[in-house]
């Protein structure tokens, strides 16, 4: 279906026009994208919040004293207790996104939200290291749609240069909550000996009871697609879906066949993407399951280690934030990964080599700030560079599955022996940031050459298929 057949089937969309003075169609404007910022951010935020804080909080509760109550430091007992969950998570993000459409967004991502929030309650009863992984892979299973899920629904309603806000805004709120993990891991501990419940055992007990409370209420408050959604006006909606189809020209799903999606993953862009993502988490995940770990083996006792574990991710939100909005804003992606990569470049520095605490803590900061403003940067650049939402689809699961192979690396590098300092982690750390940078140096020489040769006439077909498209650098 061509780009204006698609606008002819809305109808009454292709009549909305901004009056001559242009006044009330700015207003209505604002008025509907403020209605869906306000629809969207701010419940995936809170609930992806949640998985963050059920996935990360396995070092808060080791440090806590799950480790000696279920020998997990005999072998490699942790490292496997962290390292299960990403194999469902990674196996399951493509089927995922593939059958969300089908099942509904809301209904779907409310039922993830609901079983892993009664798996992170199970893991508060847990007697045996063995009962713990189990636990731990459940988890993965659950929360592997949920992420590339809500990256999808984010990216179909709005524009390609105001995606990279909104996906900012959701993953930093969501990374900002869940950096008080440790603190709240902390206080919950501090219930040792309640009803004859451990500490550790408490802080998967209140934080699943959390996630199961709000997976109730996400039932109704979780947003779906554009085309169906139940809090815009018929009018608004035809607005969105018409600026996307202008923008884009994807605004109509494509029907999704076996072909199209073997076709789609034969595009060696979003193997790229995905990479590069898995750079990017890398550090993530190892901050999140060894911060305190690691803070604890500088010489800072187990109440000191989790309260100095969130204050990195306070200016971390600050940065990535101002990323966002100056790329938007120039409409430029790859030279900001770019810079992002080299802040986590320089923490990574300071946090292996300084022979100083302080200067490695304050690595941790850079480190946090590089890596967290990254992941919304590549989500943004990847989700500006498809068109169809068979593909974006694809696209999105492709490369948050890669997020967890990140996990896996985190999980296996970080070694009991090699405590306190962790350094063939950290070298692996770093070596997979300049692998970042030369992956976002290969796809915009690779995006410079297409955007040029379709501005020449040269090629064969308008690029992703869509006349007047151009790759965004």
């Amino acid at each position: 279906m061509s780009s204006l057949e698609k606008k002819e089937s809305f109808g009454s969309l292709v009549q909305l026009e901004p009056d001559s003075v242009g006044e009330k169609f700015i207003h209505f404007e604002r008025r509907t994208m403020r209605s869906v910022d306000l629809h969207i951010i701010p419940i995936v935020a809170l609930l992806y919040s949640f998985a963050l804080l059920d996935r990360i909080n396995l070092g808060a509760a080791r440090t806590a004293g799950m480790g000696p109550a279920l020998h997990l430091e005999v072998g490699a007992r942790f490292s496997i207790c962290t390292v299960i969950y990403f194999i469902p998570y990674i196996i399951l993000q493509i089927p995922g996104n593939l059958i969300i459409r089908k099942f509904g967004a809301r209904r779907y991502l409310a039922f993830c939200a609901t079983g892993w929030g009664a798996v992170q309650l199970g893991m508060g009863f847990v007697t045996t290291w063995g009962y713990l992984t189990l636990c731990r892979m459940l988890l993965g299973v659950f929360e592997a749609s949920f992420f590339p899920g809500i990256v999808y629904i984010i990216s179909s309603w709005y524009t390609r240069y105001e995606v990279q806000k909104r996906l900012a805004f959701f993953y930093l709120l969501s990374l900002t909550i869940s950096g008080f993990s440790s603190i709240l891991a902390y206080a919950f501990s501090l219930l040792d000996g309640k009803r004859n419940i451990a500490g550790w055992s408490w802080i998967f007990i209140i934080e699943g009871s959390v996630t199961l409370f709000l997976a109730v209420i996400s039932f109704f408050l979780l947003p779906d697609f554009p085309e169906l959604n139940t809090f815009l006006t018929p009018d608004q909606t035809q607005f969105v879906l018409r600026r996307v189809e202008e923008d884009r020209g994807d605004s109509v799903p494509d029907q999704l066949t076996v072909r199209k999606v073997l076709h789609h993953l034969g595009d060696w862009t979003l193997w790229a993407y995905g990479i590069m993502f898995m750079c990017c988490t890398l550090p993530a995940y190892a901050l999140a399951y060894f911060i305190s770990i690691i803070l604890k083996g500088l010489g800072w006792g187990t109440t000191t280690a989790l309260l100095l574990s969130t204050p990195p991710y306070a200016p971390a939100f600050a940065s990535a934030v101002f990323f966002a909005w100056l790329s938007d804003k120039t409409r430029h992606r790859a030279g900001y990964i770019l810079i992002q990569g080299l802040i986590s470049i320089t923490g990574l520095c300071l946090t292996a080599f300084s022979p100083q605490n302080n200067v490695r803590y304050a690595g941790i900061f850079l480190l946090n700030a590089g890596s967290s403003g990254c992941i919304p940067s590549i989500l943004a650049y990847s989700a500006n560079n498809v068109v169809g939402s068979s593909k974006r689809s694809i696209s999105s699961a492709l490369t948050v599955a890669f997020g967890g192979v990140g996990g896996i690396i985190a999980s296996t590098v970080y070694r009991e022996q090699d405590f306190p300092r962790y350094l063939p982690g950290l070298w692996v750390t770093l070596g997979a940031q300049f692998l970042l940078l030369f992956l976002v140096g290969a796809t915009s020489l690779h995006f410079t050459r297409m955007n040029r040769l379709s501005r020449e006439g040269k090629l064969a077909a308008p690029l992703e298929g869509q006349p007047g498209f151009f790759y965004t650098l």
